[in-house]
């Protein structure tokens, strides 16, 4: 079933409509939960609440893109629910490594008050990702959107731990003056 379909059944309010986004993006949406949280129990239920949210927010919202609009839901689903198992001192998986490696290239005190601002931070990041080179960006990707440890993108794109450590490090700080010179106080 295409996603258009899939759209159309929400919106007529199918219970269908999960039984299809399940066959098609059930085991995408249960990768990006178990890969935050690092706990099954917890990736199932971040995945039933994936499908919660898209049958309340379909309609009004009709996404263009299913798969991606879903698996943002998924995994801020799965970074709520890692905040609150760290706050209960439990597992953390590799988001707060990974938070901690961005912390000197990303501006501080953006708590989402300021819309203007979190656009326009999204919107330079994207033309960073967009004036890298695909393996560069594939890599930059794999490491702070989808959270791959350093040995799972090493293996996937046949490196070694230093050299794919080396190339983040390197992001990282081609990241900070990107930002730099597009206004933001890093």
């Amino acid at each position: 079933m295409t996603d258009n379909e899939i759209i159309k059944l929400y919106w007529e309010r199918s219970e269908k409509a999960i039984e299809e986004t399940e066959k098609a993006y059930g085991r995408y949406f249960n990768y990006i939960a178990r890969k935050v949280v690092c706990n099954d129990e917890d990736a199932k239920e971040i995945v039933n609440d994936t499908y919660l949210k898209a049958w309340n927010n379909i309609p009004p919202e009709r996404p263009n893109n299913l798969k991606a609009f879903l698996g943002r839901i998924t995994r801020q689903l799965s970074i709520n629910r890692l905040e609150l198992n760290t706050a209960k001192k439990r597992a953390s998986g590799q988001y707060l490594i990974v938070l901690e490696e961005l912390e000197g290239c990303i501006p501080d005190g953006d708590d989402g008050s300021d819309l203007n601002e979190t656009i326009a931070l999204r919107c330079a990041i994207n033309g960073f990702l967009r004036s890298l080179p695909a393996e560069s960006r594939r890599v930059f990707i794999r490491r702070y959107w989808h959270m791959y440890s350093i040995s799972e993108i090493a293996k996937d794109f046949s490196m070694s731990e230093s050299k794919v450590k080396s190339m983040l490090m390197r992001l990282r700080e081609k990241l900070k003056k990107y930002l730099e010179q597009e206004g933001f106080s890093v």
